[in-house]
């Protein structure tokens, strides 16, 4: 290395501490990931160890799970941004359409799944009170595929329905009112619909999904067909989002809208149809990622939603806000970090290492992943 070539790192380093501090960390975890994996324990100061014990298992397991739970934020994600690049505000109710999605999936799928094992009410209001055990009912894709596949549709449906009532009612007649407006009108409407929520199903948290015969193998590998199930309906989401967006004459109006909203009315483009698709889409996709949840998780509450909010919308900023491509990556990226520091942490304190990840990534890129890309 050359003299001047040490200069200008010594320059870089003093320009960026924070990056030159978080670049070591990151070089430091990588080692001591190989070592665990190589069963390589060196002792340090204060009882603690440089390496350890990690099976190759367990850390394909977490990553598996940070996959599948990016997907879920990701998902989420991008009716979040499309609502962003598009209408210009942060949807605080997002959450809670990803719960509507949750509570009126479920109670479509156990209907089916449990029919003839208890009364109708206690099923479509997803075992709001004493009856049959989650078992009993047997909700699961090997039990009940059908019920599973309704479900789905049933929490898409569902969800636009009450996103396309939330716009009609609170946010159209507030369309020009500018970004803060409608943003605290999303908080009041996010509180409103939670707690009809709460009124309707209840406040428990209780167990929703059977998990008899859900393990499976293939090809060596220990495969759980709920989140199998769970990528595969993810995928193809999201594929179709890419394709819809590149490919139709509504991808390309909505891009024209994120764009410049001015210039798309000027050329004609039916803005208000524009927008109702937003949320149609939006508003699907949001309900479908809650069903998903559900049933990744097995368990469903009135405020789920809520405790996802935050990771969606550390993904949207992360991968850059209003891009859906940036709400995918940045979702992918929250979730593995989130499953991943689980090597080194206790599950108390992996959602600070995610949102820690999107703060270093943030300091350096502020316009995120794929910022400067709007809607696609």
């Amino acid at each position: 290395m050359g003299g001047s070539e040490s200069l200008t790192w010594g320059a870089r380093i003093r320009e960026q501490p924070f990056l030159f501090v978080a670049i070591l960390a990151g070089v430091l975890l990588v080692l001591d990931l190989i070592a665990r994996l190589a069963g390589v324990e060196i002792p340090m100061i204060g009882g603690r160890t440089f390496g350890g014990q990690l099976t190759f298992g367990r850390f394909r397991g977490l990553v598996w799970n940070g996959i599948v739970v990016g997907l879920i934020f990701g998902l989420a994600g991008i009716g979040l941004s499309m609502t962003y690049s598009i209408l210009n505000f942060a949807n605080f109710s997002h959450g809670d359409l990803v719960t509507t999605g949750a509570f009126t999936g479920w109670g479509a799928a156990l209907l089916v799944a449990g029919w003839g094992t208890a009364d109708t009410g206690y099923l479509l209001l997803v075992r709001s009170g004493s009856g049959p055990n989650v078992n009993e009912i047997g909700g699961s894709i090997v039990e009940a595929p059908l019920g599973i596949f309704l479900g789905v549709v049933v929490a898409a449906v569902a969800t636009i329905l009450v996103t396309v009532l939330i716009d009609r009612l609170v946010y159209k007649p507030m369309r020009d009112r500018g970004g803060i407006s409608l943003l605290i009108a999303s908080i009041g409407a996010a509180l409103a619909l939670r707690y009809v929520i709460q009124l309707v199903y209840g406040g428990s948290n209780r167990g929703v999904t059977s998990t008899r015969d859900v393990e499976t193998e293939l090809l060596g590998l220990s495969i759980d067909l709920h989140e199998a199930s769970l990528v595969i309906v993810a995928v193809g989401l999201m594929l179709g989002m890419h394709l819809m967006l590149q490919r139709t004459k509504l991808g390309k109006a909505m891009r024209a809208m994120a764009d410049n909203k001015d210039l798309a009315l000027v050329t004609g483009i039916p803005t208000e149809r524009v927008v109702t698709a937003t949320w149609i889409i939006g508003g699907a996709l949001a309900g479908i990622s809650g069903y998903l949840y559900v049933l990744e998780r097995g368990t469903i509450e009135f405020n789920l939603g809520w405790f996802l909010l935050l990771f969606i919308f550390a993904a949207v900023i992360l991968g850059g806000i209003g891009s859906i491509y940036g709400a995918i990556a940045g979702g992918f990226v929250i979730g593995f970090v989130h499953e991943v520091s689980l090597v080194w942490i206790p599950s108390d304190f992996n959602a600070a290492a995610a949102f820690v990840i999107m703060i270093l990534v943030l300091l350096y890129r502020p316009q995120g992943i794929f910022g400067g890309v709007t809607t696609a």
